[in-house]
């Protein structure tokens, strides 16, 4: 195990994969979600950036390899991965990916299949590339939420055993799981 950067803010970056709203004829209601969930849930220091960009498979994957590049611990990215023609996020992050996190899409639909029969067209996944974990979500903030809560407890030790920033969460909230602590 690698381990963790615990001398710094986790760099956290939230994505959303939208044509509409890259020009800004819709409201990004995603990325603000996403940032909210996190601010909610992670009780250590961290840095969030935000940013907007067009679906389409080259734009997003580029865009995940320059925020790989730069350090970031967390990327979060939401929209783009149901079943539309534009819809290819999950392909983009499949062209960035070392290591596919199978576990995630499939509990994340599992928790949104409680609460809408459409979760299953969901493409959600996770990867990892260096010492990033990227996490592919939809682009509403009730399904965000939904997700987050059905996968987050993972992340942390994620984090840890590939050597990225070390995040702790109210246990209250989503109760960070690490071997050995409990």
């Amino acid at each position: 195990m690698t381990a963790p950067a615990t001398d710094r803010p986790a760099r956290i970056s939230i994505v959303t994969v939208s044509d509409r709203a890259a020009r800004g004829e819709y409201e990004d209601k995603g990325g603000p979600g996403a940032e909210a969930w996190l601010r909610d849930v992670v009780t250590s220091p961290m840095q969030i950036s935000q940013v907007i960009i067009p679906d389409g498979r080259e734009g997003v994957a580029a865009t995940l390899r320059e925020l790989v590049e730069g350090g970031a611990d967390l990327i979060l990215v939401t929209g783009g991965t149901g079943p539309a023609p534009r819809d290819q996020t999950p392909e983009a992050v499949m062209d960035v990916a070392e290591k596919e996190l199978e576990g995630f899409g499939e509990e994340m639909r599992r928790a949104s299949l409680r609460e809408v029969p459409t979760a299953i067209l969901s493409r959600q996944t996770a990867v990892i590339r260096d010492a990033t974990l990227i996490i592919t979500l939809p682009g509403k903030p009730a399904a965000i939420a939904t997700c987050l809560n059905a996968v987050f407890a993972a992340v942390p030790y994620c984090l840890d055993l590939i050597g990225a920033a070390r995040v702790e969460t109210d246990a209250g909230k989503v109760k960070a799981f690490r071997p050995g602590t409990e």
